[in-house]
């Protein structure tokens, strides 16, 4: 199985893990996916500090 992952130096979405560990986020089923990932990064962000609020 295929796995993608997003560059956040670059932009770039990678087959496989090709660059540096800190410059990467992943791995995403797919393309698709991995080129959302700054959006997905920023819902899963939302909803974390959503979820703090609420234990508060």
């Amino acid at each position: 199985m295929t796995e993608w992952w997003y560059n956040d130096r670059t932009g770039e979405v990678e087959e496989g893990p090709q660059s540096l560990g800190t410059d990467r986020v992943g791995p995403f089923a797919s393309r698709e996916e991995a080129a959302r990932a700054p959006e997905i990064l920023r819902e899963r962000a939302r909803k974390w500090a959503e979820e703090d609020a609420a234990e508060d």
